[in-house]
């Protein structure tokens, strides 16, 4: 890591890849508590230059063939698995998270760009027939919108910097970023690799700064949004764009359900919850932070949840080897922690973890016995902690899972595939996971994601992942006959004629 850290012509140049003319800096300190680096922040006015500038490179983008933009991200799928080292590396630095952790990122992103590249035949023009048909043919297009804003958070800084930039990009449009602060070397380092596989300088922009300061700027300026963050900043973003009337996509918070039958393998079960209630240290939104256990395995499975919880190994430096790491800062521990004191000062019991130790780091916490008084019994934490409870029945699991008004992720633990399919449909989850937590819905990319409820608006993946950053455009065309009444009929004559043609049609089957 130490070569990519210390060469500072190279950072030199990436930092050039950010529009900022303040005189401002953050100092960014890593989780691991190194000092990291400093960075100019971004004025309201280089919102307005990255957007500007995007916007005139955005035309000539437009007019790449799809096979042309398509081996763009190709080469980029290439060079992030050249450079995966580098990019683990700083995913680690800035977030702290576990290595295999990171390593989930570097994959999204890789499978992201080589999904999208091969499916840009959702962009072609399609062919439609009119109400009669040969008078009447219709072409529909789907126009990119133009500049699309990005407002990323920090818990995934490779993935969400890059990983929604690349269909909104494939689609035509140009792109400007608005990173975390608290993890901006990992954005612009990627940001660095797609240039260097050919994307059009000043394509993708980048603005550093907080994002009450200039969100407001960005919405104002490009004609689309994507935000990922928490969904009470999300309804102030879905009202501004409302405001700007542009189209948005947002994926806001969850308090995921995992609903475990009595006829799940214990330690199959226990393994799955681990990785999905632990995973990146809790800091991911479709984690699950509600565990539904039947009650008649509820005491076996919760022995040996807790064990296998205990056998996660904290990492405190970069490199394999840990499962779980330190939060991404002191403020955000504080936040979890008062969530597991607010819970035990109520009569909850901590079966492990539950303790702050150093600065920012909170070992997997597994709680029973919530009561709806408790804060972590509604509220999204955010962090390693989990509540297990109790059902007697699977109608009862169900409205338990259900009780929520955020809808983002769910899982289902069974041996009986056919009634994990019935419950999961039940679920008011924009994904649900059977014997999984939340991997195999994230990283099915043909089909798309995003939350019900208070969970957001708008999908990721899928074809209407990249649908969703273009306008439709219908452009039809009348051939011979028009619709007024030809040869002097009358208008009854022709209206009668024309619903006559209908009948007619439906019972030879035209559509």
């Amino acid at each position: 890591m130490a070569g990519v850290i210390e060469d500072l012509d190279y950072w030199s140049r990436v930092n050039r890849l950010a529009t900022n003319t303040s005189d401002d800096y953050i100092t960014v300190t890593s989780p691991y508590g190194d000092t990291l680096y400093s960075l100019a922040l971004s004025r309201e006015s280089d919102v307005s230059t990255a957007v500007h500038t995007a916007k005139a490179t955005q035309v000539a983008w437009e007019s790449f063939s799809l096979r042309n933009r398509a081996r763009v991200f190709l080469r980029f799928h290439d060079l992030v698995l050249a450079h995966k080292d580098e990019l683990l590396d700083l995913i680690q630095w800035e977030t702290g998270k576990a290595r295999r952790d990171a390593n989930e990122e570097l994959l999204d992103v890789m499978l992201n760009a080589r999904y999208y590249a091969r499916h840009l035949r959702a962009l072609k023009n399609r062919k439609h027939s009119g109400a009669f048909p040969l008078l009447i043919s219709a072409i529909e297009r789907h126009v990119p919108v133009g500049v699309v804003g990005i407002i990323a958070p920090w818990n995934y800084p490779l993935t969400l910097a890059v990983s929604d930039a690349i269909p909104a990009l494939l689609a035509g449009n140009a792109v400007v970023l608005k990173p975390d602060p608290l993890t901006s070397a990992t954005a612009l380092y990627v940001i660095d690799l797609l240039y260097r596989s050919g994307l059009p300088e000043g394509l993708l922009g980048v603005v550093i700064g907080d994002g009450e300061k200039l969100g407001i700027h960005l919405i104002s300026e490009v004609n689309f949004l994507m935000f990922t963050g928490s969904t009470t900043v999300g309804r102030i973003v879905a009202a501004q764009c409302g405001e700007q009337l542009i189209g948005a996509a947002l994926e806001l918070g969850g308090k995921n359900a995992m609903i475990i039958r009595a006829d799940s393998d214990l330690d199959k079960a226990a393994e799955i919850a681990t990785r999905a209630c632990f995973g990146n240290t809790g800091q991911l939104c479709v984690s699950i932070e509600r565990l539904y256990v039947h009650e008649s395995i509820e005491q076996a499975f919760l022995k040996s949840f807790v064990r296998k919880t205990r056998e996660m190994t904290y990492q405190d430096s970069i490199g394999w080897g840990g499962s779980f790491g330190p939060l991404i800062s002191p403020v955000h521990a504080a936040r979890v922690m008062a969530f597991i004191s607010d819970a035990r000062e109520k009569g909850a019991k901590i079966h492990t973890g539950g303790e702050l130790a150093g600065d920012a780091t909170i070992a997997p916490t597994i709680v029973t016995g919530v009561t709806e008084q408790m804060n972590l019994y509604r509220d999204e934490i955010f962090g390693p902690v989990v509540a297990v409870s109790a059902f007697a029945s699977d109608s009862e699991a169900i409205r338990l899972a259900n009780d929520s008004e955020y809808g983002l992720n769910a899982s289902v633990i069974s041996k009986n595939r056919k009634v994990a399919l019935a419950i999961a449909k039940e679920l008011h989850a924009g994904t649900v996971n059977v014997n999984e937590g939340y991997a195999t819905a994230w990283s099915t990319l043909g089909s798309p994601m995003g939350g019900f409820g208070a969970s957001g608006l708008g999908r990721r993946h899928g074809i209407a992942g990249i649908l969703q950053y273009t306008q439709s455009q219908t452009v039809a065309t009348q051939n011979g006959l028009g619709f007024g009444p030809p040869f002097g009929l009358s208008d009854e004559k022709w209206g009668n004629l024309l619903t006559a043609s209908l009948g007619a049609m439906k019972k030879i089957g035209w559509r």
